[in-house]
Formats: C-alpha cells, structure tokens, sequence
C-alpha cells in the first residue's frame, strides 16, 4: 500500500519536474477539484495521491522553473529536493537531541557551515526557522531581550508590562517582515522610529547617528522621565539587500554607529546577506559581521525547498533565553548535543537541515558564490537588454540580482506590462512601488536559470512592451 503511494508520487513529480522548463510560468486556472466535503470513507493512498495530482494541477505555478522572477524565489536543488523526500519519509521530530540524533548532528553541522559562508562569527548561536519571517521574530526576540536585560529588566521572566520603554529604529525601507516581527513581539508595527534613505533606497547612516545621538522620541522622554538613562534600549535594523533593489545599507558605518550608542545592530539579509559567499559582491556585505544578529533565508537563494531560514545571534546567551523550551518531562541537551527547540519557537518541527546539508553538499563552497554571482549577472543581462528598447527605464542600480523596470514612464502602462507579461506565460514577475511610481520587479534567484532563460525572458517582457505601446 505505501509503496504503491510512494512509486505513484514518484511518478508524477518526475512528469512535473520533466515539463517544468517548458510549462507556462503561470497557474492555469482554478483547482476547483481541491474542494469539497470531507469523504465519508476512505480511499486507497495511491488513489488519493492520483486525486491530489490531478486537482492540483491546474493550480500549480513554475515557481521552481527557470523563468520565475516573483518574490525572490528559488528552485530546489536536485539534491536538496531528494534530501526533502527522505526528510518526510524519515519523518524526525528535530525539537530535542533525544528525538532525532540525526537531524540535531545535520543542524549543527550546517549552521556551522552557513556562518562561515556568510563570514560571520563561528561562535555566534543559530537556530534554524521557517523562513525569514520567524528569523527576524527570532533574533529581534533575543535582541529584546539583550536591551532590556542591560536596562535591569528580565521580559521572559516579567513580560514587557513596566518594563523601560525600548526604542527601535528602522528603515523607510525596511521590510515588511521586520514589522511584523515587531508587531509579534508586543513592541508595535507602528512605533519604530523610521530613519531616511538615499536613492537606491539605503539607510542614511548621517541620520541614524542623528538619531542615535538625539536619544529622542516619546520612548527616550519616557526614560528620561522615569529616572532611566537618556538613551533608552535600542534595537536597530538594518538591511542586506532591499527587496525592490538590491541595494545594501552601509552596514560598517551602522554597526559603528550602533556600537558607540550601545544600540542592538540586528540585519536583516534574508536574501542579500548570501552576497558574502561571492567574493565579486562581498564588499555589499563590509562590516555585517559585527551586527548583533542576523537572518537570512535558505529557501531563496540557497535553493533549498520550502521552508528553511537561519536566525543567527552573535550571543547565544539572549536567544537561548528568549528561546530555550523546559518542562519536567522534556530533555536536556548534553554538552555536545543540540534541542532545536532552544534556538527557535518550534517545539516540533521537521528535520529542515537535511535539505540543507544537502544542498550546501551538492554546491560546495565555490558553487554558492557561483550561484549568486551568476544570478546577479543574469539580472544585469536582463536589465541592459531591456534598457535598450525605447521607452524602458530601469530605476535602480543592479547590484544584485534585482531590478526595477518601468514603461513609458507611466504607471497604468507599467501595470499593464507586469500583467500582460503574467498572462502571457513565459515568465513570471511581479510589480511594485517605489518612490512612489509603478515598477516591474524583476528577481533572479533560480538555479535553473541560464542566460538563454533571461535572453528570452527579456524578449517576452519587450514583446509585451511593444504590444502596449
């Protein structure tokens, strides 16, 4: 019986993996089959694996293709993809050592290799999440913790009723995860003091240090007026990689800055930090290894399949703290063993780090940097080709694997542009504003992808272009 499901699933993954380069990027149409009342008797598991296939079908999106350009999304490497097949087959809870020996072993074993790719300290503790979501409600948790700790206050222990008021200071850019990770942690979507970026949407280091320096805000009057330092804690987030652009915060001058105010310096990397793997683009990432805590995620650029993100925190003390899961019936990790669940919020969870072991098997330490630095000449290709047709400018300067388009410098011919191009069904990417006006965002992020790939892409985009005009 569950070889039969087994062999069948195989089947079908093989047919779609086989169609996959030349499928249309786009759904077609609605998997109207997916609903339904709940069967009042059960069905052979082969049958239903042949059920699920069929209704899904006309749902599914090429996203693992060569030619999606949305939401900087990756593929899934051939071996991290059979890695991912044994994971589920295994089927290992990865919350305790006790649980899984394995996957503990693969998780410290991986993350030890992630931070020495992203060039950041061997020492620093990590914790291995569903993306960079819950990366950056991770490390921000440890980083609450860490501020409010030197204030005199325990938030595990007290929650954040009473506690000193704490500053948190973003980005006009930054992204939305960092907002909600903020909403999460009972600090405020709206509260966080927003510092100004330059034209390719970068941190403003002369601001931030204006803003450190002032220690303002009702969150510093509040300090002041209770007694507390001038400066209240402070947490700010910088960024590796904006998601419409590319571009990078001048990371060494915010951690300096963060380092002479006392300010947690947490960065946000969940694509753009892999920059640091490719010696051509490293110099985007100077001065991120003295951060306070970091997240960036794997199921983008690493290609691994959905979901896997890393959390890293120079300190292991405050996310432990903030993290660490204890009840009498639970096990404590040894001195060389490894709970997931006191690195990150899951209890449970599933052995993520096999298809990361995997993936950074099959790449290797060159392949990594090879495939970010091809991604990123991609993205330039597609750009100086699109740049040649009349009346297309591309907005941003393309230093990684994003680039901003926009037609005829008109907003509705934009948007019909980014549709046009989403029905038509050789690519997928999406739109955007910046600054104000419409944009076409287009992501490389792929390893599929080849330079035939991003010649067609950018004639079908043109096409579409023309066909507007």
């Amino acid at each position: 019986m569950t070889d039969d499901a087994l062999r069948r699933a195989h089947e079908l993954a093989a047919a779609w993996l086989a169609g996959l380069r030349e499928r249309p990027v786009h759904a077609a149409g609605d998997p109207a089959g997916l609903r339904g009342p709940l069967p009042e008797r059960g069905e052979e598991p082969d049958a239903v694996v042949d059920a699920l296939a069929a209704a899904a079908e006309p749902g599914l999106v090429a996203s693992a293709g060569p030619r999606y350009f949305g939401f900087v999304t990756g593929g899934a490497l051939p071996a991290a993809l059979a890695a991912d097949w044994l994971t589920s087959a295994w089927d290992q809870n990865a919350g305790l050592h006790v649980m899984s020996p394995a996957a503990a072993t693969a998780e410290t074993t991986v993350l030890a290799w992630c931070k020495e790719l992203l060039g950041l300290p061997s020492s620093a503790g990590a914790g291995i999440t569903t993306g960079a979501q819950m990366a950056n409600v991770t490390a921000l948790a440890a980083a609450r913790s860490a501020v409010l700790a030197r204030a005199g206050w325990d938030v595990e222990a007290h929650g954040l009723a009473g506690a000193p008021a704490l500053r948190v200071i973003v980005s006009d850019e930054s992204h939305a995860t960092v907002f909600n990770a903020l909403r999460l942690l009972g600090l405020g979507r709206d509260t966080p003091v927003r510092i100004p970026t330059d034209d390719q949407g970068r941190m403003r280091a002369d601001a931030l240090r204006a803003a450190l320096e002032a220690g303002g805000t009702a969150a510093g009057a509040a300090a002041r007026a209770s007694g507390a330092e001038a400066r209240p804690p402070t947490i700010v987030c910088a960024q590796a990689g904006n998601v419409n652009t590319g571009a990078f915060d001048p990371l060494d001058e915010i951690v300096a800055a963060c380092r002479e105010h006392d300010a947690w310096c947490h960065v946000d990397g969940a694509f753009g930090l892999w920059a640091a793997a490719a010696p051509r683009r490293a110099r985007l990432v100077a001065g991120a290894a003295g951060a306070d805590s970091w997240a960036v995620d794997a199921h983008k650029w690493l290609n691994v399949p959905y979901d896997a993100a890393l959390a890293i925190v120079a300190d292991p003390a405050p996310l432990t703290g903030a993290m660490a899961l204890t009840a009498a019936y639970l096990t404590t990790a040894g001195e060389t063993e490894r709970n997931g669940a006191d690195w990150s919020p899951e209890a449970s969870r599933r052995g993520r780090a096999f298809p990361l072991y995997a993936a950074l098997r099959q790449l290797g330490r060159e392949g990594v940097g090879e495939l970010v630095e091809g991604h990123c000449a991609l993205a330039a290709r597609m750009a100086e080709r699109l740049a040649a047709e009349p009346g297309v400018a591309i907005l941003n300067d393309v230093v990684l694997n994003q680039v901003l388009v926009r037609f005829g410098d008109d907003d509705a011919a934009t948007d019909a542009v980014v549709a046009r191009v989403q029905e038509e069904g050789t690519c997928w990417l999406g739109g955007t504003r910046w600054h104000g006006v419409a944009a076409m965002r287009i992501s490389v992020s792929g390893w599929q992808t080849t330079e035939a790939d991003a010649d067609r892409s950018a004639d079908a985009i043109a096409d579409a272009w023309r066909a507007q005009r």
